[in-house]
């Protein structure tokens, strides 16, 4: 098969795209012949180095797939030859990743894709849609009428957060940085778009929210808490999911008298069980249509060293050339 590997960690030109031997499922696991797959920042830390995990070598990059079951391994019983599905969580604890023609999954990794959707649009909603799921619903319990605020609503997990959020009636405050890109998070359904180059957003936020805002999805790696303790409402919640290295100050006084959480989260670190309870809302949510995964850019699986230099870029060096999710096809 051919497939899209490193043997060492290392940058984006170390990405190998060649053949490796055609993978068997093992017990409790499904061959997947993938359809597409997407690009996450994790997925170039864990190829870069910048995040320790355990990889095998040659070690298949990516998290995310989509694709159709081919042969299921012994014991293998939730799927059949031929059902389409998807997955995240690949590439991590000594697990391949999905950035091959043919992935072997553990099938409790895996969720059937709703009829209609198609694989390019699952894969990208694939990482992103359960870590917004998990952190507006486990950790900060987001209510109906509640106002929610998300830095960056045109990215990936901004995207996601967005809709998710309206999905269950409360009202989105989202920033970006040009007005095609407000543009955009307004067709998702943000309540307040701006452009936080040009609008005092502060200021818009207040008039907004006089209140204060409930939650509060942060996803710069740098947060400026004293800012953000100033626009939370008593009670407020701020999720934090970005900056491993970052070390802010922060407002102890303001934050503990206004009743304020600050409630961090790794979407690795979830349950298997926990990614299902998430995956059927996204399958749901997907099916009416009340979802629809932002792809960003499209690269064929040969360009995945491409692909990787432009997450980069756009995580690590905020070029600003990307809006939405890169997805790759064979």
């Amino acid at each position: 098969m051919k497939a899209a590997y490193v043997k060492q960690t290392g940058p984006a030109e170390s990405i190998i795209y060649g053949d490796l031997p055609d993978p068997m499922p093992g017990p409790g696991q499904v061959l997947v012949r993938v359809k597409a797959v997407s690009v996450n920042p994790i997925d170039t830390y864990i190829r870069g180095g910048l995040v320790k995990a355990e990889i095998p070598s040659p070690f298949v990059i990516g998290s995310d797939l989509a694709g159709v079951v081919e042969p299921l391994g012994p014991g293998a019983s939730q799927f059949k030859v031929g059902d389409r599905v998807w997955a995240s969580s690949q590439g991590v604890a000594a697990r391949q990743g999905s950035f091959a023609e043919l992935v072997p999954v553990d099938e409790k990794w895996l969720f059937p894709t709703p009829a209609g959707v198609d694989d390019r649009a699952v894969a990208a909603i694939a990482l992103v849609g359960i870590t917004a799921h998990l952190g507006l619903f486990k950790r900060a319990q987001l209510r109906a009428g509640e106002i929610l605020f998300v830095n960056g609503g045109s990215g990936g997990v901004g995207s996601a957060v967005v809709q998710m959020a309206k999905a269950v009636g409360a009202r989105v405050i989202t920033t970006a940085g040009s007005d095609e890109k407000t543009a955009e998070c307004r067709a998702l359904g943000a309540d307040l778009a701006l452009n936080y180059k040009t609008a005092d957003v502060d200021a818009e936020i207040r008039r907004f929210a006089p209140q204060g805002v409930n939650v509060w999805w942060e996803t710069l790696r740098e947060p400026d808490f004293d800012r953000t303790v100033g626009l939370l409402a008593r009670g407020g919640r701020m999720v934090l999911m970005a900056g491993r290295e970052a070390r802010p100050l922060f407002p102890v006084g303001p934050f503990y008298v206004k009743d304020c959480s600050l409630l961090g989260f790794a979407m690795f670190n979830s349950t298997a069980e926990e990614h299902r309870k998430c995956a059927e809302e996204i399958n749901r949510w997907l099916a009416e249509g009340k979802l629809k995964p932002k792809i960003g850019r499209e690269f064929k699986l040969s360009e995945a060293a491409a692909a990787h230099k432009l997450q980069e870029e756009n995580t690590l060096h905020k070029a600003g050339t990307l809006a939405g999710k890169i997805v790759l096809v064979p």
